[in-house]
């Protein structure tokens, strides 16, 4: 919790390193919750990045909020409300809120249930974080012509440039890395960022679409500056989910109808290159949290 750590960020920028060996040169990544500074929300939420003896306060980390709300509720911070609890979270670093729908059902969070996330060992209780944002179109169009390409550009706080593999000469099935050595992928890709920037006046993400694979409702590959990213961020997620209600855009043009024998309706499914994400079309992803120790920790 906040509360336990010094409130001047240098001092607590101090202790943090001290507080476990961090292997190098894995960065640990550190979830820092207390109440709402400006009450706008119920809790402050700051991702702390320690990587030996620096810490940095990067955009948050999307997969730790999913934890913010059952460890609020378990601290107090938040009363439980029923068999689904809401916790309001701000995030101070960029001035985001997303709400995390918390089970609750006795009194107390629950972390057992059926829900499955890709790369989370096991299934646990199903969460639903809201970021309540509606995505915005910042040019107006469900699609822009850059350099030939119908390229879908969306804006929800992470803005997204979304195009259709195919267009790309790719099929958006490769492995993550088959793709980074693509070298006329990459100077294509490249173009297309630049041209998307000049249009709204910050560097997108591009996302690579593709009619699904295995049962779901979309193929994604993300292409991030310098590396095609494993999976797909919570907030991309929200993005092309997003889109996909939009008649017209990329995503809607390549969205196909879930197999619903393993996908809940309501959802659709997102696939990737280990696995998939599920998100509610608008502003959701489902995500899980499991409580895994409780304890002190003290500094070496």
């Amino acid at each position: 919790m906040a509360g336990d750590l010094p409130a001047d960020p240098a001092e607590r920028d101090r202790l943090l390193p001290r507080l476990a060996d961090w292997p190098y040169p894995l960065a640990g990544r550190i979830a820092v919750v207390g109440e709402c500074a400006d009450r706008s929300a119920d809790v402050d939420y700051r991702f702390l990045r320690v990587e030996g003896d620096t810490v940095t306060e990067p955009r948050p980390c999307g997969d730790l909020l999913a934890g913010v709300g059952p460890f609020a509720i378990e601290r107090g911070l938040v009363a439980v409300q029923g068999d689904t609890t809401a916790v309001r979270v701000r995030m101070p670093a960029t001035g985001a809120h997303a709400t995390v729908h918390v089970p609750t059902p006795g009194g107390r969070p629950a972390y057992a249930g059926d829900t499955a996330v890709s790369g989370v060992p096991g299934t646990a209780a199903r969460l639903l974080i809201d970021f309540g944002d509606v995505a915005v179109l910042p040019t107006g169009r469900v699609a822009d012509d850059l350099d030939g390409v119908p390229v879908t550009l969306v804006d929800n706080g992470v803005p997204l440039a979304l195009a259709e593999a195919a267009g790309l000469g790719v099929t958006g099935h490769e492995t993550p890395t088959r793709l980074e050595y693509d070298e006329r992928l990459r100077h294509r890709v490249g173009r297309l960022r630049r041209l998307a920037t000049e249009l709204i006046g910050t560097e997108p993400t591009m996302c690579l679409l593709a009619p699904p694979a295995d049962g779901g409702s979309l193929s994604t590959r993300t292409l991030l500056p310098h590396r095609v990213h494993a999976a797909i961020g919570i907030r991309a997620a929200v993005g092309v989910g997003a889109a996909a209600t939009r008649p017209g855009s990329v995503a809607a043009r390549l969205l196909r109808d879930a197999d619903r024998a393993v996908v809940p309706p309501g959802l659709l499914r997102l696939e990737h290159p280990t696995g998939f994400l599920d998100v509610v079309p608008g502003s959701s992803v489902v995500s899980t949290a499991r409580l895994v120790l409780d304890g002190r920790l003290f500094a070496r």
